[in-house]
């Protein structure tokens, strides 16, 4: 088992799963939560080598870019409806992420049976 690929999928789902439940709860620390979880799992991909690697860094770093500056709009200027959609990027982001993880995923597992 490759502990590494468990780490990075690990915080991908945890990011993905902590925005979703700002959807469900808007608030300031459920959003701060949900940005910080997607940064660490952008930090784990950068070291990633493999097939989708630079796929998978842009779509987290799309889903920092939808975080950061939801968690300002939140605090800042206090537009929940405008959080909301933003983090519904982040959202489509991490999902986006997962499904190329999947894919390779199964990309390796066709590589190693040969």
């Amino acid at each position: 088992m490759d502990w590494g690929k468990v780490t990075y999928i690990f915080f991908s789902l945890m990011s993905l799963t902590t925005t979703a439940g700002f959807i469900y709860e808007p608030n300031a620390i459920a959003l701060f939560l949900a940005a910080g979880v997607n940064i660490i799992s952008t930090i784990l991909k950068i070291g990633v080598k493999n097939l989708l690697a630079a796929e998978l860094l842009a779509s987290s770093l799309v889903a920092d870019l939808h975080l950061i500056p939801a968690f300002m709009v939140l605090t800042f200027v206090d537009n929940e409806r405008m959080a909301i959609a933003l983090a519904i990027g982040a959202i489509v982001a991490n999902v986006f992420s997962i499904a190329l993880a999947l894919i390779e995923s199964a990309k390796s597992e066709d590589k190693e049976e040969f």
